[in-house]
């Protein structure tokens, strides 16, 4: 999050010496909201923040305490008062021991199975989301921390999904429907947000008789078959598109609205960027599905009618 607001919170609290657990509870929450201490009982916050709202729970917790507590607005009287409050808020200190974790961990990465690794990997996101979320006036430490995070994630996906495909540069060939049909298509086993997708795309509006072949290696590509989403095979990122984005404009369904609507969720949880409302939602439903289904045919079958679902709900969405 970045914030531009001159305005803020100032929350005032004081309790009863006899409160001592009231006043650690209230202490922990302020500073999990990001609040920065201007003196004991006297904290600072963004007024634009959406942690602000819970200062008021923490004031009336404090009122039912047998304390006091306000929260007043405060106006910064000039730039210079307004960069010491941002000041207040550089969030290196919170980055840089996870920094160090990570940096740790990334020695330990390809030693750990599959389980440990995806424990690994979401024991430190959440300790970066944490971080982020009250990072309201990213800089420096921000930026570096964004770099080592997706430098790491890339080194787990790459002994998760070994093959994961590199962009092309180019442009893209536009293709025939009609030479496509009723023929072998092949991808990476343990389908994923880019791979589940371009093969549902594959079978609804590409090839409707499409066979699949999930593959353990690319190496293992039938020569018969139509490579998608690995490195050297027939569709795969090219420029800035991932694979579902580049069949499309290979067979001229770019101007489907419910499809480019896919496409930028696809593109958003496969290579980032800006996050569609309902990436966090499909990412979810994906995940559930990967544990009920061992076998890819099933996942994409299931997933399939998912996918089915937002095409019809996105093609009816007016333009904003």
């Amino acid at each position: 999050m970045s914030l531009t607001s001159d305005t803020w919170l100032a929350f005032v609290v004081s309790l009863p010496s006899a409160a001592a657990t009231a006043r650690m509870r209230i202490w922990r929450a302020v500073k999990a909201q990001g609040c920065a201490a201007l003196r004991d009982g006297t904290y600072l916050l963004p007024a634009q923040a959406e942690q602000a709202a819970q200062l008021q729970t923490l004031a009336d917790e404090a009122l039912q305490e047998g304390g006091q507590a306000w929260l007043l607005r405060v106006q910064a009287k000039d730039m210079a008062e307004q960069a010491a409050y941002q000041a207040l808020f550089d969030r290196t200190a919170d980055y840089a021991p996870w920094l160090e974790e990570l940096a740790q961990a990334r020695q330990l990465i390809s030693s750990l199975s599959a389980a440990e690794l995806q424990r690994l990997q979401r024991r430190h996101a959440r300790t970066y989301e944490a971080i982020r979320k009250i990072d309201f006036f990213p800089g420096e430490s921000s930026i570096r921390a964004e770099a080592q995070w997706r430098d790491f994630t890339n080194a787990v996906e790459a002994i998760q999904s070994p093959g994961e495909p590199q962009a092309a540069a180019g442009r893209i060939a536009r293709r025939d429907r009609m030479q496509y049909q009723g023929r072998l298509w092949a991808t990476r086993r343990h389908l994923w947000v880019d791979r589940v997708a371009s093969a549902w795309l594959i079978q609804r509006f590409i090839d409707p008789a499409a066979r699949f072949v999930w593959l353990d290696l690319p190496a293992d590509c039938p020569a018969d078959a139509l490579g998608f989403d690995f490195d050297g095979a027939t569709f795969s990122h090219f420029g800035d598109r991932v694979t579902f984005e580049v069949l499309m404009a290979s067979f001229g369904l770019d101007g489907d609205r419910g499809l480019q609507r896919l496409g930028a969720m696809v593109h958003a949880l496969d290579v980032g960027g800006t996050a569609t409302p309902e990436a966090s939602g499909f990412e979810a439903v994906l995940a559930g599905a990967r544990k009920r289904w061992p076998d890819d045919d099933a996942l994409l079958a299931d997933v399939g009618g998912v996918l089915d679902s937002l095409h019809a709900h996105f093609s009816t969405l007016r333009k904003p």
